[in-house]
């Protein structure tokens, strides 16, 4: 066999992803604010961009049985260059990229901006924001206490549900790590039993540093002392009689608790050892306030009206005039500095009002497909994935997982992030609709609650009452999902009705 060279014109398409692509795909991951704080940074060196007044428009949402028509988002061409680019909808399977409720369910924060240099700042080189000192941002790496506690909520409460319960009451917190407000509230504003609050709040009490989530001085220290395994009657006593500590009457402490001196001047000492403000440990910080990126309110006409927050949303134009002037009698170096920058700065403009038209139309398809949970409360939360809000769109699903990442929505039910409202679905009946795992947790809960001594239900009970409902699950099933809530089983609760005293 004869080898010899050859020439073949050969015609293909690929993909390519430039800098500038990148960067577009990591705006779509950035909250408002994270992207006000990178827009800041391209005023101070882009001479030819500006900010601008213009007030994004709301886009009504209406009920599920009418979807509203939104206009298309274009996805092309986002870059100012002359090559044909892969759109920012499409799925590169970058690990950066991907973060979203597809993925890990609680994906991490924008890292104080990109993870990439700047394509067009100088030289191609330098961090994420150019001027940065980099000892500075390594001295503020260290999590807040909102990333703290997500990190273990995502790990202690697989429930969408109860997630968002937790999601609500972390919003509730000060800045010293107390629960501002009471539980009656917030089962009000979420629309369900203030025993549901009250069981996430547990939850949550049990999570590290403890002391947070505490409703008073005597909560806090006695969740910390829990923890320690140092909460004996003694020091609940103690606890119960902090206003006769602050009085430093030790002769009546010593009966109150039944302790001797010595005994005594060791709980103070353990008391003192304790920290009265468990979140000041924080120092990055300590308690954000949750700024959201989207705003939703009940239309008049009936709906849902949703709108980007504009309070927070970065809004830039291109200063055409100022580059005309500058270019008359620029030399060369200055003129191919000016078409760089002024190129920089129509594409910067152009990814931001894209990103923002993305975000607007992803929130209002969630809105309209979790439009139960908004009107009725958590118990009527919607099963949903990434594929349904992409097919629905039109858009790809890496897409949807990248705008709802990092994203908030503020609703009359409270603030939360974007991801909350994907869950998956479980027994689905005759119509073919699903429903969601935690609305079953929360029905057969409520099934049990609402059971007579007499009539206790068993597990295969509970499967016929939930079939007749429309809810086909396995026995199974429910008796996993009974003992996730920590739910006797009817033997056990039987014995337990019939002798309140066993």
């Amino acid at each position: 066999m004869v080898m010899s060279p050859r020439l073949d014109l050969r015609q293909s398409q690929t993909l390519v992803m430039t800098p500038q692509l990148q960067q577009a795909i990591k705006l779509l991951q950035l909250s408002n604010l994270d992207l006000a704080a990178y827009v800041d940074q391209e005023l101070e060196r882009n001479p030819l961009l500006e900010r601008s007044d213009a007030e994004p428009a709301t886009q009504p949402v209406e009920r599920p049985e009418e979807r509203p028509d939104g206009a298309e988002t274009v996805l092309l061409d986002l870059t100012p260059g002359s090559v044909d680019e892969a759109p920012v909808d499409q799925d590169f399977n970058t690990a950066r990229d991907e973060d979203g409720p597809a993925t890990s369910g609680w994906e991490e924060a924008a890292e104080g901006g990109f993870a990439t240099a700047s394509p067009w700042g100088p030289g191609g080189e330098g961090g994420a924001f150019e001027g940065e000192d980099p000892l500075e941002r390594l001295a503020a790496d260290g999590p807040t206490l909102r990333e703290h506690i997500e990190a273990q909520i995502v790990l202690d409460l697989p429930a969408p549900a109860d997630r968002l319960i937790a999601a609500h009451l972390l919003g509730m917190l000060d800045d010293a790590g107390y629960l501002i407000g009471t539980t009656a509230e917030a089962a009000t504003a979420l629309g369900c039993a203030q025993e549901e609050v009250e069981r996430v709040l547990g939850r949550l009490q049990a999570m590290d540093p403890p002391g947070l989530f505490a409703r008073s001085l005597r909560e806090c220290l006695a969740l910390q002392l829990a923890d320690r395994n140092r909460l004996d009657p003694a020091m609940v006593a103690l606890l119960d009689h902090l206003d006769v500590l602050a009085r430093r009457d030790l002769a009546s402490l010593r009966g109150l608790c039944g302790v001797d001196a010595e005994d005594l001047a060791e709980m103070i000492a353990e008391i003192r050892a304790l920290d009265p403000k468990p979140a000041l440990r924080f120092e990055h910080g300590l308690v954000q306030t949750l700024v959201p990126d989207v705003l939703m309110r009940p239309d008049p006409a009936g709906g849902w009206l949703v709108e980007l927050n504009t309070e927070t949303l970065p809004k830039v134009l291109v200063n055409n005039r100022y580059h005309a002037r500058l270019a008359k009698g620029g030399g060369r170096e200055v003129k191919t500095y000016l078409a760089e920058t002024l190129a920089s700065a129509n594409w910067l403009v152009k990814a931001l009002d894209q990103r923002a038209n993305t975000i607007l139309k992803v929130a209002v398809e969630i809105v309209r497909q979790q439009d139960a949970f908004f009107a009725h409360g958590i118990r009527h939360l919607k099963p949903l994935i990434l594929r349904d809000i992409a097919e629905a769109i039109e858009m790809h699903e890496s897409t949807v997982s990248r705008v709802t990442s990092n994203k908030t929505l503020a609703s009359p039910r409270g603030i939360f992030e974007l991801k909350y409202f994907f869950t998956q679905s479980v027994g689905g009946g005759a119509n073919g609709e699903g429903h969601s795992a935690e609305a079953v947790r929360h029905r057969i809960k409520t099934l049990i609650d609402e059971e007579r001594a007499e009539a206790v239900l068993s597990d295969d009970r509970i499967v016929e009452i939930l079939k007749e409902e429309g809810i086909d699950i396995a026995r199974r099933t429910v008796a996993k999902y009974r003992e996730s809530m920590k739910i006797p089983s009817s033997v056990q609760r039987r014995r337990a009705k019939m002798n309140p005293s066993f």
